[in-house]
């Protein structure tokens, strides 16, 4: 089953999408079934323990129900405030090649809630910023708590999986938030350079990268439009993804390409965040490219096009979002 997110006379408000493909309220379905309606879909994820036997009834009502014309749908992110968006930094086996060193172990960086943009919601840039480029990626909703779990734990700790557009501008990450620095050499600790390769032995330089702005700016998280639930997913790490700019591709790629698998994602985040019902993990972009994009998403540089970025994920749908250039962004 999917569920979303719908602006309803001018409120958020939750909505499901049945097997047969037909969109109801669910607080419509509520009513028939006896149960508090959820405000948001949070509410949901939260106090329904049992998500199967909760679908399966929503499915034996659904002829009962009033259905929504889903082209006329106004979207909004499916979770408004998720208590933390983490992603997985260069988590493709085609990107890594081009790492000094492998980190053994994914590396994780945040966005805030204010970048969540939805579907067919502009994604805004500011053409001075320099390579915005997309990322095409698979996100996970966390169901219920997960402190120090195990790889084998690890999507049952999964409500369902969404579309993320992990959008990252390198020109602000580089002209705004980086900072080189050379360490006194009784400061220059082993563990600092594990990670490059060092010019000599005097090389104690430095490089301090914060992704704040340049994936946290506002718009920079389009996600959706549809939550799919996790029983519907047999295997995430075996998914394909595709991207288009307008009718163009230009990345296919699979899921079976990261680095780290799903189950080896959240595991390790585990290890160091408290993941709460709602929060969202994105495992990572593709990095195949296709046609005039012989590098993917890097070659696809937003503030020099003009159109729409879609992204498909079987069966989880497509994620749009038009490209809207503007003086300072948002």
């Amino acid at each position: 089953m999917k569920f979303a997110t719908a602006i309803i006379d001018n409120k958020p408000t939750p909505i499901f999408r049945s097997a047969t493909g037909s969109v109801h309220l669910l607080s419509e379905a509520a009513k028939n079934l006896e149960i508090p309606p959820p405000d948001q879909l949070i509410d949901l994820i939260t106090n329904a323990p049992n998500h199967g036997d909760l679908c399966a009834k929503l499915e034996a009502i659904t002829s009962n129900l009033k259905s929504l014309n889903e082209d006329e749908i106004t979207w909004a992110p499916p979770l408004k405030t998720p208590s933390k968006i983490l992603g997985v930094a260069f988590n493709n086996k085609e990107l890594m090649k081009k790492a000094h060193r492998d980190p053994g172990v994914p590396n994780f960086f945040l966005k805030p809630p204010s970048c969540l943009q939805a579907h067919n919601k502009p994604i805004i840039v500011d053409p001075d910023w320099g390579a915005v480029i997309p990322e095409p990626e698979l996100c996970a909703v966390i169901g219920k708590r997960a402190k120090h779990i195990e790889v084998n734990e690890a999507l049952d700790h999964v409500f369902g999986y969404l579309i993320h557009n992990d959008v990252t501008s390198h020109g602000l990450k580089f002209q705004k938030d980086s900072i080189a620095v050379t360490y006194d050499q009784d400061m220059a600790r082993p563990e600092f350079y594990t990670w490059r390769n060092l010019n000599g032995p005097e090389d104690t330089d430095a490089y301090y990268v914060y992704h704040t702005r340049s994936k946290g700016t506002d718009t920079f998280g389009p996600m959706g439009p549809w939550i799919t639930t996790a029983n519907e997913i047999d295997n995430p790490n075996d998914l394909s993804v595709e991207g288009k700019l307008n009718e163009e591709i230009f990345t296919r790629d699979h899921t079976g390409n990261y680095r780290f698998s799903i189950e080896e994602c959240i595991a390790e985040a585990s290890r160091y965040f408290t993941l709460e019902p709602g929060d969202l993990i994105s495992f990572g972009t593709t990095g195949k490219g296709a046609g005039r994009f012989p590098r993917g998403h890097k070659s696809l540089l937003i503030g020099e096009e003009q159109g729409t970025i879609s992204i498909s994920i079987e069966p989880l749908g497509t994620l749009s979002n038009p490209i809207q250039h503007q003086k300072g962004g948002a």
